[in-house]
């Protein structure tokens, strides 16, 4: 049976018995705890957890999962895989154990004809709980399983919770007997290879207090509404149905071994180690197709770095394997054939899916090459002073330099026998870290030391932030820095810092840049306000300077923002909202926030792509982000529980920390995000918004920067006067412009050729001239000389190899001659034959001019060309060829 068959009946099954078909969720977990979706129940968390009330009281969903913490042991044994499907049923307060039960043993032993999978009933083990006698009394009285085949075990492998006070409850896990061939009888509690596990039902029924590990926590008491998560394993029912070995050989993955063989000339089954190798490749090649296609894009953190590990290490072993060309494309072609099936979604974003791989897969390469040389190296240097242990820094440079991944360093030393110093590595990537971290810091705090804010907020409490509603407002000055250190009072012309306990001035975060304005003090003193940071959390530092009078801590002042500013950085923001979905609509949800600033009437907003955005594709994403600028959307914020938020659809950037209540910016029915920053109440007070262009900031990053309301408008009216002052200049009509533009263009091109020609035949003529006028040295035919400036390095090649040609009489010929081009000397020597035979060579002739003139150069025994910094030296240079050709000859 398919794979795409054990999926379409597990949904049906299900959905026949009341079950609402949910569809996969997104690899990319939408969980700040979590980077890529591990289990099947994941999407369902915050339902289990009391968060969010479920839609329905019964789910069924085939999820897909990526799992990396046994990824050494991937393709050494039969089990362990990086992607996976999880078949899952779920249910909210409807049915419990027994009804769980029944319907995992009814679709499992149920004949191929009634939609079951026609597993025999004989070769299927139990495992429950240890005390949980309700289970194993169903089993046996109500299934009819034999006692003989019903195991009981500990906490460990048979009860679940989520690490965390909350939900818990026992298990039971469904075995399948793989016979004799597979190990010594005795059910799942002696061998786990023979029996291997296919479905887990977790009855969550208890509450679980605080403690580490699987089984040290207290069971508090009974949840209120007994919830059933269960999970199949699809991909070991696969292995099961099709009467394969191992998940590898299973239809998914086995098409990729073959192709990979294909590619190699590596037959599955030749060794154990190269079928190790086919099927980390399979393996591997699959979850970074899957992860690609719900956006994932290589990278050096997070997901993202699991994506290019995963993938390097793929075409690492396709290189051990002996592949010699790239491989990526035809692998890709076959997983997305073979998953396509199961997940439509690969087939419709074949283009980019393939552009990330074969992107990843080049720069890979030759980081490859480079990497690999260095790494010998120190291998090898290693060895030969006695060590075991490649050091640290040998592998933080090849990862800081090159690269090169400290996973590859550790596999590659370690096929030399050697081990890693992985905790120096370590040590010199935290400093690094934690230098960076520093740098920024310094930044935003001017190196002020951090305890003085941490005073503060202990003392006085977080500030007060007004600035959603007000421009300006009474408040007290409840801390006060000067020159980075705390002071009771400043004076007209200090750099002050100033915490007050409530204030309008938005703090620089989320991309928004800060509020500037003034802080007018009771006393009449008044501090110009430049800057507003948030050093630590809660605690808004205004930065400025005293301008008149003086400041002291406890002061009652009034906080006034710059209005006009603050109201040109809101449109930036809501622009950036509107930027940020009319991008997504164009190109996906892969077009996903990585970061922007939002200033004064423009902004630049960053966000993933694996290429370059297509100038049409960029015309429509303004065209709809003015379009609903007309329409006159109103823009409202609301504080909403996190969950509610996400079930809602609003847009989390990832990376960001939220708190369990965030703030939801929604812009009519076409933006939700979660936002803490300022924006305008309708999109007509953007006015216009002009993108100017996209450019890449980085592997899978792009860049668009834009202007806002009157900066668009002086942008356009700009373009405009420009448009009319080149029509006027050319005769014609804006729309004739870039025809006659280019018309110009052409013939300017075929013009500077027309001139070249010229130039070449004049230098050319005067060839005949100089192979006259040859000295002789010692026998040896010397022409040296000036040609006029400005004759490229290509003239005078020509010219020296011709002036070479005219000199006969079968006598050594040596010609060097210089000129000046864009302001530098330039020089290009030939020598024939028989002047190589008296020792006579072009490449150290040419050393030896270049030296001269400041500069240097190189070149074969027969021609070489140099170059300088000194023009005046040329005379300097003609004599020092003149006089090593009296030398040599």
């Amino acid at each position: 049976m398919e794979s795409a068959e054990i999926r379409r009946r597990w949904l049906r099954f299900f959905e026949e018995r009341g079950h609402t078909v949910v569809p996969s969720a997104s690899l990319i977990a939408d969980d700040p705890t979590l980077l890529l979706v591990p289990a099947g129940m994941v999407p369902f968390k915050p339902y289990f957890l009391g968060e969010v009330k479920p839609p329905f009281d019964r789910a069924t969903s085939v999820q897909k999962c990526v799992r990396t913490p046994d990824i050494e042991e991937v393709g050494k044994t039969t089990r362990h895989g990086t992607f996976f499907q999880m078949c899952g049923n779920f249910s909210f307060g409807d049915y419990f154990k027994e009804g769980a039960i029944k319907y995992a043993w009814e679709l499992l032993t149920g004949s191929l004809e009634e939609g079951g999978y026609g597993l025999e009933p004989d070769r299927l083990w139990i495992t429950v709980y240890e005390e949980d006698d309700e289970a194993e009394q169903i089993w046996r009285d109500v299934i009819g399983v034999p006692a003989e085949r019903i195991q009981r075990l500990g906490m460990g492998p048979n009860f679940w919770s989520m690490g965390v006070p909350g939900p818990c409850g026992p298990c039971s896990e469904i075995n399948y007997d793989r016979g004799p061939e597979f190990g010594v009888e005795g059910g799942p509690a002696v061998n786990d290879e023979r029996y291997v596990e296919i479905w887990n039902l977790v009855f969550m029924q208890y509450v679980r207090g605080a403690g580490e590990g699987k089984d040290s926590f207290p069971i508090l008491g009974d949840l209120p509404s007994k919830n059933i998560d269960t999970g199949l394993g699809l991909e070991r029912l696969a292995m099961i149905l099709q009467g394969v070995q191992n998940m590898y050989e299973t239809d998914t993955l086995r098409v990729v071994m073959d192709k990979a063989t294909e590619l190699t000339g590596v037959p599955y089954g030749r060794s154990h180690d190269t079928d190790v190798a086919l099927r980390v490749v399979a393996d591997h090649l699959r979850t970074s197709v899957m992860l690609i296609g719900d956006g994932v894009t290589p990278g050096n953190e997070g997901r993202g770095y699991v994506l290019r590990r995963i993938m390097r290490r793929a075409i690492r072993n396709m290189r051990l394997l002996g592949a010699t060309e790239p491989v990526v494309a035809e692998l890709t072609d076959v997983v997305i054939k073979t998953m396509g099936e199961q997940y439509p979604e690969l087939i419709s974003d074949r283009k980019r899916i393939e552009t990330v791989a074969l992107a990843e897969e080049a720069a890979f390469l030759k980081t490859l090459k480079a990497g690999t040389n260095i790494l010998d190296t120190a291998i090898t240097e290693t060895k030969q002073s006695g060590g075991s242990v490649l050091a640290g820094d040998k592998a933080f440079l090849l990862h800081d330099t090159w690269g090169f991944p400290i996973d590859l360093t550790l596999e590659m030393a370690s096929e030399q026998g050697l081990s890693v110093d992985e905790a120096g590595f370590r040590r010199l990537m935290q400093e690094q870290r934690d230098k960076a971290k520093a740098d920024a810091r310094a930044k935003k705090t001017g190196h002020a030391d951090l305890s003085a804010y941490r005073e503060v907020a202990d003392r006085s409490g977080s500030t007060e932030f007004t600035g959603y509603t007000e421009n300006h407002n009474e408040a007290t000055v409840v801390g006060l820095l000067v020159d980075g250190l705390p002071s009771p009072a400043a004076t007209e012309g200090d750099e002050v810092e100033v915490v007050l306990d409530r204030t309008p001035f938005y703090a620089e975060g989320g991309g928004q840049l800060a509020d500037t304005g003034r802080i007018r003090v009771d006393n009449g003193a008044v501090i110009e306000i430049r800057d507003v940071q948030q050093p630590v959390p809660g605690v808004s530092v205004h930065k400025g300077v005293v301008q008149v009078g003086e400041v002291t801590v406890g002061a009652q002042v009034l906080a006034q923002i710059d209005l006009v500013r603050r109201r040109a950085i809101a449109r930036a923001h809501s622009a950036t909202h509107l930027t940020h979905q009319a991008l997504r609509d164009a190109l996906g949800p892969t077009a996903a926030q990585a970061g922007s600033e939002n200033a004064p009437g423009r902004f630049r907003f960053d966000f993933g792509s694996p290429a370059a955005v297509p100038g049409t594709v960029l015309t429509d994403v303004e065209q709809k982000i003015n379009e609903v600028l007309a329409r006159e959307l109103d823009v409202t914020a609301e504080i909403l529980p996190i969950a509610e938020a996400k079930a809602q659809g609003a847009i989390a950037e990832f990376g960001e920390k939220y708190g369990e209540r965030v703030r939801v910016v929604t812009i009519g029915d076409f933006s939700k995000e979660l936002c803490g920053g300022t924006h305008v109440h309708n999109t007509a007070q953007l006015g216009l918004v002009k993108l100017l262009g996209e450019s890449s900031i980085g592997s899978g990053v792009r860049r668009v920067e834009a202007l806002v309301g009157v900066d668009a408008y002086n942008f356009l009216a700009r373009e405009h006067t420009l448009v009319a002052q080149l029509t006027d200049l050319v005769k014609g009509r804006p729309e004739e412009l870039p025809d006659k533009v280019a018309g110009m263009l052409a013939k300017l091109k075929d013009a500077e050729k027309e001139i070249e020609r010229f130039r070449a035949e004049k230098v050319l003529q005067a060839a005949a001239g100089l192979a006259d006028s040859a000295a002789d040295i010692k026998g040896v035919a010397l022409v040296t000389g000036s040609v006029p400036d400005g004759t490229g390095a290509d003239d005078l090649r020509k010219l020296v190899l011709d002036v070479r040609q005219r000199i006969g009489g079968g006598r050594p010929a040596v010609v060097a001659l210089f000129t000046v081009a864009n302001g530098r000397p330039l020089t290009v020597v030939a020598t024939n034959e028989a002047a190589r035979e008296r020792g006579i060579k072009a490449g150290e002739l040419v050393r030896t001019a270049a030296k001269t003139l400041g500069g240097g150069g190189g070149g074969k025994d027969d021609v070489a060309q140099g170059g300088g910094q000194n023009p005046a030296a040329v005379p300097d240079a003609v004599e020092a060829v003149q006089r090593l050709v009296g030398e040599k000859a």
